[in-house]
């Protein structure tokens, strides 16, 4: 069985399955990226050119379908030139159009990996009324979701990570579209040996409590402004607690920049207040076994997002055995339930963060039980192991469908 998997990136999504594809089912595993060509874990990697894309000269809504149509086209050449080549299955991550031309080259089934579909209403463009979105950005909403719409025309199959992801495709496609995880490894997040506790190389003392927060960037659409109020309230209420911060102060989604003149959301976030910086250590990006170990001392982790993709950071912490406090939105709704694997409090709601937070810190040991609830549900669900096995029978259904 020959597998082609399409991303601009390697490994992105991709790499696990893969891997566990070639090394525990025997499967050739073809993966076409930007990346140089080569070979990993028994993977051949196939490089695209990227001939051009969108210019200030593309209006500014279309210019998402533009570069992806670019890459398809990039893609269908580095293929084309390949006539070694004949996969028995196509996967490709979808809005970036990677695999729209391939029914050119291939009499296969093609499986496209759905990860957000925008909207202009009720989504998280209009969900915080203080960053509001700009009239051309809704409009956008519009038609960003064009390469999507084709490739679920095109596509046999098709899975999204989250059923809250799924569902906000039109609902003509959802009978088409499966709710299947990535997947977490359990090797690399579990809980660690703990002791002793150490946080940028300093020692941490056994009678301070270690609250964290994790983002690949620090922004609003992952509620660091909210983290920083709360995290100024409970110090006020408590000296002994450390607020560990990991990520980089860089934007990645939706306008920050537009709305506070800047580059830097953290510097924008820190001028809005007086906020006493011994009481944090900002860490910044953490190899996933560092920032496992950190997930391992925390006695309390934060999380905030908008009703968008759900970062992985989450999902890590929760594999480790945190005790979470999380915005109640939908994405982290359908994993965590209030009071049975963590705690949730509703996004804009300091006062309740506040309240909740105190709790768990007065007595950890009361709400230890939440963390070993999620670390389960990671293991019996999310895990590798569940999710490469739910991949395959993806693939083979798809197989069974035919073109």
């Amino acid at each position: 069985m020959h597998i082609l998997f399409v991303h601009q990136t390697f490994p992105a999504q991709f790499g696990h399955i893969a891997k566990y594809l070639v090394e525990r089912r025997g499967f050739r595993a073809t993966f076409v990226s930007k990346a140089p060509p080569g070979n990993v874990d028994g993977i051949e990697l196939v490089q695209y050119p990227l001939r051009s894309g969108a210019t200030e000269q593309t209006h500014y809504c279309s210019r998402t379908f533009e570069n992806a149509v670019w890459n398809a086209a990039g893609v269908y050449e580095a293929l084309r030139a390949r006539l070694d080549i004949r996969p028995d299955l196509v996967v490709a991550h979808s809005g970036f159009g990677s695999s729209i031309f391939l029914r050119e080259l291939y009499d296969c089934p093609i499986v496209n990996y759905f990860e957000y579909f925008y909207r202009a209403r009720n989504s998280d463009m209009d969900f915080r009324p203080d960053f509001p979105s700009l009239e051309i950005d809704r409009l956008r909403a519009y038609t960003r979701n064009a390469m999507l719409l084709c490739d679920l025309e095109n596509c046999d199959l098709g899975y999204s990570p989250t059923r809250w992801q799924r569902d906000r495709l039109p609902s003509r496609y959802h009978d088409k579209v499966r709710a299947v995880f990535d997947g977490v490894d359990t090797d690399i997040w579990r809980r660690q040996q703990s002791s002793p506790r150490v946080v940028s190389g300093m020692p941490v003392p056994d009678d301070m409590n270690i609250v964290t927060y994790a983002a690949r960037g620090f922004e609003s659409i992952r509620g660091f402004d909210k983290f920083m109020q709360t995290a100024k309230r409970i110090g006020e209420r408590r000296r002994d607690v450390l607020f560990v911060v990991a990520g980089q102060d860089r934007i990645f989604y939706g306008g920050d920049q537009k709305i506070i003149g800047g580059e830097s959301f953290e510097d924008w976030v820190l001028a809005q207040d007086h906020y006493d910086l011994s009481r944090f250590a900002f860490v910044g990006m953490l190899p996933p076994e560092k920032l496992a170990e950190l997930f391992s001392i925390s006695d309390l982790h934060l999380y905030w997002t908008v009703p968008f993709v759900l970062s992985w950071s989450l999902m890590n912490a929760l594999a480790c055995g945190c005790t979470v406090l999380a915005s109640g939105t939908p994405p982290v709704q359908e994993m965590i339930e209030h009071g049975e694997n963590g705690l949730l409090a509703d996004f804009f709601d300091i006062d309740g963060f506040v309240e909740q937070a105190l709790a768990v810190l007065d007595a950890p040991q009361d709400f230890a039980q939440l963390g070993q609830a999620a670390s389960r549900m990671i293991r019996d669900r999310y895990s590798l192991e569940v999710c490469d096995k739910l991949h395959l029978q993806l693939y083979e259904d798809a197989l069974g469908k035919g073109t």
